[in-house]
Order: C-alpha cells, then sequence, then structure tokens
C-alpha cells in the first residue's frame, strides 16, 4: 500500500517555489471571487465584508487544494515548463469547479450551484490561472 507522503512526493516538489505558485494560484482564485462580488454582482465592497468573500473562496480553494494534487500541478516537472502547466491546469481547474459547485449544492456552504456560475467560474479563472502559470514557468525554469 502506497501511504500519502509516497504519493504526493511526485506531485508536489517541497521547495520555495512551489510555495510562490501555489500563493499566485491562491491570489487569481481569490481574484476571480472578488470580480465576482464587486463586478459581477453590482459593484458591492468586498472590504466590507470579508467573511462572505472568504466563504466563497473556501469552495474554490477545496477544489483546488484536491484537483491540483492529483494533476501533479506543483511537481516542478510541470510548474517549470510552460505547456506542462497549461496542459495539467486546465483539466485540474474544471475539475476543482466542479467540486465548488458541488460543495455549493450542499446546505452547508452558502451560494448555490448553477451551469452558468460553473462555466463563468472556469472560464474566468482561467484566464487569470493560466498567464500566472506560464509567467510562474519563466520564473521557477
Amino acid at each position: 500500500m502506497t501511504s500519502v507522503r509516497t504519493a504526493l512526493a511526485h506531485r508536489v516538489e517541497p521547495a520555495p517555489a512551489t510555495a510562490l505558485v501555489a500563493l499566485g494560484d491562491l491570489a487569481c482564485i481569490t481574484a476571480f471571487v472578488l470580480l465576482g462580488v464587486t463586478v459581477g454582482h453590482g459593484g458591492g465592497d468586498p472590504g466590507v465584508d470579508p467573511a462572505h468573500v472568504a466563504v466563497t473562496v473556501l469552495p474554490f480553494a477545496v477544489g483546488w487544494a484536491v484537483t491540483s494534487l492529483l494533476a501533479g500541478t506543483y511537481a516542478r516537472s510541470t510548474y517549470a515548463s510552460a505547456k506542462r502547466s497549461v496542459v495539467r491546469t486546465v483539466p485540474a481547474w474544471v475539475g476543482a469547479a466542479l467540486v465548488a459547485q458541488a460543495l455549493r449544492a450542499t446546505a452547508v456552504v452558502p451560494g448555490g450551484a448553477a451551469v452558468t456560475f460553473f462555466a463563468v467560474s472556469v472560464l474566468v479563472t482561467l484566464a487569470l490561472l493560466l498567464p500566472w502559470r506560464v509567467a510562474a514557468s519563466v520564473l521557477t525554469s
């Protein structure tokens, strides 16, 4: 039986560069939520209710944590290559958005699930994540 540590060893590079890439990913996911809160929903100020922003980011961050690890997006061989990064980030983000929608469909996580919101979350967040991941591949190679 493979241990969790052994399984993750090939999927996550324990290095400062990995932390930088992960922080950038989280910044992109948070930027998507902030865009939705400020532009997409009538100009609300996210500074007024940071708890709302955090609760909205959480299901996407959980989804990303699960799918990005499964996809190996934090392996150095992935994030140091623009092509590999894009090829692995796209399906990982689609999966993360599905996980987020599933969580939002529960009574525990507010927001509800919607096909249109799923599509918007995939397209907008990829528009943020992919340029970041290409830039990260240049920074870390």
